[in-house]
Order: structure tokens, then C-alpha cells, then sequence
């Protein structure tokens, strides 16, 4: 039952991490959502709206993202999109 209430208040820190971001994201008309995080403590986002196609969205997932959450949730190993776009 404690991991389950651990993951929740994971999962709200994390989502607090990411609302710093969002009106970002939004401006630009993409979004950000967490897919799953893993019993060892791996993020897992999706990239949404026009941000899941943006050439920049690898930048926008390094420079702002996981390093927003990272810096907000130091538990969290490890922050990965699933869907970024190769920048070439």
C-alpha cells in the first residue's frame, strides 16, 4: 500500500515539475504527459500536439523537461519522451 501512495506523490511532483513548463509548451501549441513511472523510478513522458513533431522537441525535452524534473524530484533516475523527433 506505501508504494502505491509513494508513486502517487511522485506522480504529483512530477506533474508540478511539468506544469512550470506547460504554458511553454502550450504557447506553441504541444503538451506534455506522463505515461508511466517505473518501479525503478523511470519517468516515461509523451509528447503531444505539435511538440510530438517539432524538430526542437529533442532541446525542449533535454533543456526543459527532464531537467525540470530531475531538479524537482531528485528520486527520478532517469527522463524519457517516447516520441521525440530527430533533429537533422
Amino acid at each position: 500500500m506505501e508504494t502505491v501512495t509513494n508513486n502517487d506523490q511522485l506522480i504529483t511532483r512530477i506533474e508540478r515539475a511539468l506544469d512550470s513548463m506547460r504554458p511553454y509548451l502550450e504557447a506553441d501549441g504541444g503538451n506534455v504527459k506522463i505515461l508511466e513511472v517505473t518501479n525503478d523510478n523511470v519517468v516515461r513522458l509523451e509528447l503531444m500536439g505539435s511538440c510530438g513533431s517539432c524538430p526542437m522537441s529533442a532541446m525542449t525535452f533535454k533543456g526543459g523537461l527532464e531537467e525540470a524534473i530531475l531538479k524537482a524530484v531528485p528520486e527520478i533516475a532517469k527522463v524519457e519522451a517516447v516520441n521525440i523527433t530527430p533533429a537533422f
